[in-house]
């Protein structure tokens, strides 16, 4: 049985009296926590798993992103507390000099621009965020073969305040 969760009661971080009512339920047991992706938070309809194991629903408009420490009522009169996941980001950098590769290169830098994949260019490294399916991206990249192309993955650490925000192209048709 999924608990429907469509009553938004406010953020933690600037509503105190929302945090005495948390900790109230999270006495009396009617306090719920779920972990939600950054991709999730922007649905109208997210489905979860609270880290109780109890199946969430929560229903929203789309006009609005769920932020960390949002606090929803559900259905049953419990309190939903709401965690986002830290986004990790794709990391490319060459381990050797690629040479001959220009080719290869611009073609896989216009793939990446062909899906939108938001990208930025840091202590000679690519950061990409991961806007697809992590598996998807992999293959995409290692299908051109670049020698001592190598990629890791990061947690955005404080340090590289990486903002996506201001790189986004609008391509008009």
């Amino acid at each position: 049985m999924t608990e429907l969760a469509q009553i938004y009661l406010g953020n933690l971080t600037d509503n105190t009296s929302l945090a005495s009512q948390v900790e109230q339920a999270r006495c009396s047991e009617r306090y719920l926590e779920v972990s939600i992706s950054q991709s999730d938070s922007r649905k109208g309809r997210i489905h979860a798993h609270t880290s109780s194991g109890i199946a969430v629903g929560i229903v929203k408009s789309r006009d609005w992103s769920l932020q960390e420490g949002d606090v929803l009522e559900t259905q049953q009169g419990n309190l939903l507390l709401i965690h986002l996941q830290e986004q990790k980001l794709m990391v490319l950098s060459f381990t050797e000099p690629v040479g001959d590769r220009a080719i290869e290169l611009v073609h896989l830098g216009h793939v990446l621009g062909n899906h939108h994949w938001p990208i930025i260019v840091q202590n000679h490294k690519l950061y990409l965020q991961l806007a697809a399916d992590v598996e998807v991206m992999e293959s995409t990249i290692r299908n051109f073969q670049i020698p001592g192309l190598k990629i890791d993955y990061e947690s955005p650490s404080s340090a590289t305040q990486l903002d996506f925000s201001h790189h986004t192209h609008h391509h008009h048709s």
